[in-house]
């Protein structure tokens, strides 16, 4: 019996060396606002006071143009992720593009709560601050989703809007990558607030791109720091905790022309769903990218925003 007990508990403080060896060796502390500020803004970074928060933007383009362009990101993501469109596309609309609460420099919101329904409130107060009162509007993964209920609660205020791999259908693969695992197991999940090992950023990265060769070491540094601004690895648990809604089952009622963009190779919102969005939405067309993951805007964004702006200029 000794023996076995000795053996117990040799495995036991094995263990628990290689887990404290290995969050010693993962442990990155948050980033101040300041510091990212110092990193990731430029002359176009503004901040906008919102329900307690200071809402990082920028708002870019051709003054002149009426209509602005909305750009919503995904989850785990920021305003960085739409930079090459923002390049592309400024010339000849004005673009607006932000980062969501719980993410980028905007940071956590004062409720810790993040629903489909809290993102469409957020986003109206945002764009009334700003006084626009129509837009057109895109959106990837979740921010696709957020778009699209946008377009349910204020159909007159939109009057294109892009999909890009866009959540909404009830789905087991988003919830089954890695990075969403962690984020809900028990005591894991609270050390992933302070314990951030950079082959999980990398992982997902390469999850959400097709072509592996584009994830490159700037990129991950980059996702990295954005999920160390302080307070939004802890968001990131909030998140994990909200459920989709069943407002699915009111895509059909949505009257807003509408251009889908997909990846071939998605595989946390597989290309059915593109199918049910083309089969429920008054689409102008749906576009396949081959050999492209769920970030078609990062992976190919000349191409991607070429296509936006040819459906943009349709009447």
């Amino acid at each position: 019996m000794k023996l076995i007990f000795n053996i117990i508990k040799y495995l036991f403080l094995t263990i628990l060396t290689i887990i404290i060896g290995f969050c010693a060796l993962n442990y990155y502390s948050d980033l101040s606002l300041d510091e990212m500020k110092a990193k990731y803004t430029n002359s176009e970074s503004e901040f906008l006071e919102l329900d307690g928060m200071q809402v990082h933007y920028r708002d870019e383009g051709n003054p002149a143009d009426s209509i602005p362009l909305v750009l919503i990101h995904g989850t785990g993501s920021n305003l960085h992720t739409w930079d090459v469109w923002t390049d592309q596309m400024k010339a000849q609309h004005r673009i607006i593009r932000l980062d969501l609460p719980a993410y980028g420099l905007t940071g956590p919101n004062k409720n810790h709560y993040y629903s489909s329904k809290y993102y469409v409130s957020f986003l109206h107060d945002f764009l009334q601050k700003l006084n626009v009162k129509n837009c057109f509007m895109a959106g990837n993964s979740l921010g696709g989703k957020i778009t699209w209920d946008y377009a349910l609660q204020y159909p007159n205020e939109i009057k294109k809007m892009i999909l890009i791999d866009a959540a909404g259908y009830p789905s087991k693969k988003l919830g089954g990558a890695l990075v969403f695992k962690i984020a809900q197991i028990p005591y894991l999940k609270h050390i992933f607030t302070k314990v951030t090992p950079k082959f999980i950023i990398e992982k997902s990265m390469l999850d959400v791109y097709g072509d592996d060769s584009k994830v490159t070491q700037q990129l991950i540094d980059q996702y990295h720091d954005m999920s160390r601004r302080a307070g939004n690895r802890a968001a990131f648990v909030s998140l994990t905790k909200i459920t989709f809604d069943e407002n699915y089952k009111r895509i059909s009622e949505i009257k807003v022309p509408t251009l889908l963009q997909w990846g071939e190779l998605d595989n946390w919102i597989t290309l059915e769903n593109a199918y049910k969005f083309q089969k429920d939405l008054p689409n102008d067309s749906l576009i396949i990218y081959k050999g492209v993951g769920h970030v078609p805007m990062e992976e190919i964004p000349e191409k991607t925003s070429e296509d936006v702006l040819t459906f943009l200029s349709k009447k």
